[in-house]
């Protein structure tokens, strides 16, 4: 080994007894070149900045000439500083790099081929998150240079794209599309799922539907959340002539409708949406030419919980969206007085409510009994007994031995009076009433 390439290697170890990354880059070739020729100079990877770095080692100055980080002289070698590619979602490829440009100028393109070598491009880290794509004026999501390659080094720059398409509503640029196709599966390999839901979360309730379905065509989603992905297989019947869709298509749907009316910026609603119908993958049969989906909202409830606990959710926000899958289909049909009060004692009826909107309004249903639970939302919150008598006609003939006919109505909405007056507050009371009033009204 090359007495240059051991000082480099001492250098190395110094920056990572400072707690920084280092190597020496392609130790072989360098070893090559040095013994070739009449000046010493070695590159290394490293992962401080320039400030950083001039603290460790406070001879290093800015390199004006190559597109090194900064340089240093000491005993006679010259050594040159790359930023080393830290980015978690790079291509592992990148993590060791194999050239650099001062390294490219002393091979002749002969001797390179053989060598096979990769060339050195890596980015300086960097927190700004447009870092990588260029300027949407265009009225296209585009990756600077060569989609391919800018990829290779942050693959978290595919679901960004796809972030910034969905919430901008611009469209991908051909190539940076076909780009981001073509490593969909290297995504999935190298970017870790809590990277991927944080760009989620930054997606707009209003803006989801259109992520996840750039997800879908990427071929994201299918590795991602296989089991929604897997809705693209299943019809159903959107409307009543027989129109069908697929079960995938109308999620979509829903969560479009879904923040509407003040919901508009429900992210965690509009994910309940995405869940909602999963469990219809689990609970399908198909009978007398017609499919079912019988307690899919259990079913689904349950698959849920797994699907999250796997993209990292909090358990508070994995209760409350398995709650919402379970409980959405309460408000789909037409309740009773007690039904609505039931329903209203339900946590986070609000959303369901508006679950149950998106799901009539993407299916192009009737609103009958929508709007009739609409109405009944107020009479739950008048006490019961004012709503209803304690006795029904039935209970009064019985105890009045009267027969049918416009008395017992009479009477039935005479009890009903006491109760509200607060005159009769139980059954035994009731009956006392009815008796009473049935006796003076025939005497």
């Amino acid at each position: 080994m090359h007495k240059a390439l051991k000082e480099a290697i001492n250098i190395c170890k110094t920056l990572l007894r400072n707690g920084y990354d280092a190597h020496v880059i392609n130790a072989p070739l360098q070893d090559m070149l040095l013994r070739k020729s009449k000046t010493f100079a070695v590159d290394i990877a490293c992962e401080p900045d320039l400030e950083s770095l001039s603290k460790i080692f406070p001879k290093a100055r800015l390199d004006q000439d190559s597109r090194a980080l900064a340089e240093l002289e000491e005993n006679g070698v010259l050594f040159r500083f790359y930023p080393l590619v830290t980015a978690t979602a790079s291509h592992p490829e990148l993590s060791l790099l194999r050239m650099t440009p001062t390294m490219a100028s002393q091979i002749d393109p002969q001797e390179r081929k053989q060598l096979s070598v990769t060339n050195f491009g890596s980015p300086a880290p960097s927190d700004d998150a447009y870092e990588g794509f260029a300027n949407v004026d265009s009225g296209t999501i585009r990756l600077m240079g060569l989609p391919d390659e800018t990829l290779r080094h942050n693959y978290l720059l595919a679901i960004r794209a796809l972030r910034f398409a969905a919430n901008f509503d611009l469209p991908i640029e051909p190539n940076t599309w076909i780009a981001i196709v073509r490593a969909s599966t290297r995504v999935l390999d190298y970017v870790p799922t809590t990277d991927i839901m944080d760009e989620w979360r930054k997606v707009t309730a209003e803006s989801m539907h259109r992520f996840v379905r750039l997800l879908y065509d990427a071929h994201i989603l299918q590795g991602l959340i296989p089991e929604v992905a897997a809705l693209a297989c299943i019809m159903q019947d959107k409307t009543r002539d027989g129109h069908q869709d697929s079960v995938f298509d109308h999620t979509l749907e829903c969560m479009k409708h879904y923040p509407e009316e003040g919901f508009h910026y429900d992210w965690l609603g509009t994910m309940a949406m995405l869940f909602h119908d999963v469990g219809k993958l689990y609970t399908g049969e198909y009978i007398d030419g017609q499919w079912t989906y019988y307690q899919h909202h259990r079913v689904g409830a349950k698959v849920t919980r797994k699907i999250l606990r796997r993209l990292h959710f909090t358990p508070e926000d994995i209760d409350l969206l398995c709650h919402l899958v379970k409980q959405h289909m309460r408000f789909h049909f037409m309740l009773t007085d007690r039904g609505i009060r039931r329903f209203k004692a339900l946590d986070e009826y609000p959303r369901l409510i508006a679950m149950a909107r998106a799901d009539m309004q993407a299916k192009e249903d009737t609103p009958t009994s929508f709007n009739h639970n609409m109405k009944y939302l107020d009479r739950a919150e008048t006490p019961e007994q004012m709503l209803e008598p304690l006795l029904n006609g039935n209970d009064i003939m019985r105890e009045t031995h009267l027969q049918p006919g416009p008395l017992v109505g009479v009477i039935r909405d005479a009890l009903l009076q006491a109760q509200i007056a607060g005159e009769v507050t139980d059954h035994d009371s009731a009956v006392a009433f009815v008796r009473d009033y049935a006796r003076k009204s025939v005497g």
